[in-house]
């Protein structure tokens, strides 16, 4: 996240008229929940790449990756929560990333890949669903999902 300094202002806090957020079935394992939410979110740097931050670096001078420049929010919600929340992402177009129960069994991106592509839009079981975009609209997305705890 880039300084109150660089943004030019001294002290006014850094506000984002964009949202990522990333919703999880909510039934779940925390392991699964963790590796989801890793997928997921790589994706949307290479789509949107705006939400990616300068590199970091310590006091030493030692560099460190860019990572988001924005908070991703975690939410959870039922299948039929994902499944509507998804409808939704598409039909705003919003840049999106789904994780499906199928991936669990795969163990490489090719194969990830044809996991997906072996399911029509409708039929997808979702586990995962990464979005980002205008926060408006990704609040209606989200709408019906709450806050993971």
């Amino acid at each position: 996240m880039r300084t109150s300094e660089e943004n030019g202002a001294e002290s006014a806090p850094v506000r984002f008229d964009t949202k990522i957020a990333v919703l999880l079935r909510d039934d779940l394992e925390t392991w699964q929940r963790l590796n989801v939410t890793a997928f997921l979110v790589s994706g949307l740097g290479t789509a949107a790449p705006e939400v990616i931050g300068d590199p970091y670096a310590d006091a030493d001078g030692t560099a460190y990756l860019s990572m988001f420049r924005q908070p991703v929010l975690v939410f959870e919600g039922t299948k039929e929560t994902l499944t509507t929340a998804h409808g939704r992402a598409l039909s705003r177009a919003l840049p999106r990333a789904v994780f499906t129960s199928d991936l669990f069994s795969t163990g490489n991106d090719r194969d990830n890949r044809a996991a997906v592509r072996a399911v029509g839009t409708d039929q997808l079981d979702l586990v995962g669903l990464a979005v980002y975009g205008p926060r408006n609209a990704v609040d209606k997305v989200l709408k019906g999902a709450r806050m993971h705890h």
